[in-house]
């Protein structure tokens, strides 16, 4: 095993450090996933109608709660490598600080987001999907 796994103690800043690479990850595979529904949806009804009642679906506004989320995070903590490498933000306790609180804007956000883009769609919250007889 590594030693600095036992060396270091776990902090907020490691975590959003952490998260910050694992959220490019998803995201560089969520925008691949993205334009494979754009395609589908480029190519006419018939294809799109093959993707739509996933895309229409409770998994698919859970897929979008989290892609928002994970953007939004992915952002916000871009700002804030950002304002380090001018050199500011380097005190540990407001580093832990915004860590934490950049998680929960991010959160909060990506249930906005969702509520605001899916809220307005009955079928979607119900679970029936858009098309379908019911």
């Amino acid at each position: 095993m590594s030693p600095h796994i036992s060396v270091w103690k776990w902090h907020p800043t490691m975590l959003s450090s952490i998260l910050h690479r694992a959220t490019g990850v998803v995201l560089y595979f969520g925008l691949l996933k993205l334009a494979l529904v754009l395609a589908f949806l480029a190519a006419g009804p018939e294809w799109f109608g093959k993707v739509e009642p996933l895309v229409y679906s409770p998994f698919g506004a859970f897929v979008f709660f989290a892609m928002a989320g994970i953007l939004i995070y992915h952002f916000l903590n871009g700002i804030r490598h950002l304002v380090w490498d001018i050199g500011a933000g380097f005190d540990a306790k407001f580093a832990n600080t915004m860590s934490v609180v950049i998680i929960i804007i991010s959160a909060l956000a990506a249930i906005a987001v969702t509520w605001y883009m899916v809220g307005d769609m009955p079928d979607v919250i119900s679970g029936a999907v858009l098309g379908a007889d019911t």
